[in-house]
């Protein structure tokens, strides 16, 4: 149950991102992911309410808050890594960040099956290569750098979830979020601009927050049922749901590295199942 629920999140995180990835077209990447969160943050916080999550022990609190600080970070860092590099270098650099939780997870004394950890393995080549990657890109050191970053704060941040699921993944979600929208709300002001957003935006943003909450809450859940080492990698293949809506809603053609990500990453999946 646990891997089933670590595969949803990686759709319903890749589903977000992709849509985001629309609405980032025509509107500041900013507005568009600090609205998300907003978003994000009244559906989980309503959540939280209606299962009484409210009165689980606190715990959770100092992991939440953590990983609504190393959450803006990394994306932060990811945007910033975009605008001065090449995205088929950039981004699959940045998918490696699963690689920090799969090896947290070895180090804390989990002991999952050789088949398993080279099923991880290979998910994780599979994620890389369906980001597209650019064999012969040019990129500097900074943009480098910053998507190295970006990758290990995605990755802090899936460690920080486990921890905090532990006593209560609702409210982990919803520390996460009030930090995480706070900010936003901080960036907002000092960019000194509205975003831009309309009525007829709300909508989409709804769609994009409540899905990427709603992947926090099912990979926060499947962490507590298996081993993070291999949840977490299962819930980063959200690049392979990412390039397959843009196949299927756009037409775009997908490369012949991509083609060979995704079936790469399906045969991981298939191997950590397999070796359970």
């Amino acid at each position: 149950m646990s891997y089933v629920l670590a595969l949803l999140s990686s759709v319903l995180w890749g589903s977000a991102d992709f849509f985001g990835g629309i609405l980032s077209r025509r509107l500041p990447a900013l507005a568009v992911v600090g609205a998300s969160q907003a978003a994000g943050l009244v559906a989980i916080a309503g959540w939280a309410v209606v299962t009484g999550a409210l009165d689980d022990p606190r715990g959770w609190l100092p992991w939440s808050i953590a990983a609504g600080l190393a959450g803006p970070a990394a994306l932060a860092a990811f945007y910033a890594a975009l605008a001065s590099g090449t995205m088929g270098v950039v981004s699959p650099i940045a998918a490696l960040g699963a690689l920090l939780p799969l090896g947290v997870g070895l180090a804390s004394g989990e002991r999952p099956s050789l088949l398993q950890v080279v099923g991880a393995l290979v998910a994780v080549t599979g994620a890389v290569l369906s980001s597209g990657p650019e064999l012969r890109g040019r990129a500097g050191a900074r943009p480098v750098l910053l998507a190295a970053g970006a990758g290990a704060g995605f990755g802090v941040v899936l460690v920080l979830i486990d921890r905090g699921a532990a006593y209560s993944p609702a409210m982990t979600l919803t520390g996460m979020r009030v930090t995480s929208v706070a900010c936003f709300a901080v960036l907002a002001v000092l960019a000194g601009s509205g975003g831009g957003l309309r009525p007829a935006d709300l909508p989409l943003l709804v769609t994009v927050g409540v899905g990427d909450v709603a992947a926090n809450l099912c990979y926060g859940v499947a962490s507590t049922r298996g081993l993070v080492s291999l949840t977490a990698v299962l819930g980063s293949l959200y690049p392979v749901m990412t390039v397959l809506l843009a196949r299927w809603v756009l037409h775009e053609r997908l490369t012949r590295v991509q083609q060979l990500g995704c079936v790469t990453a399906l045969g991981g999946v298939a191997l950590v199942a397999g070796g359970a």
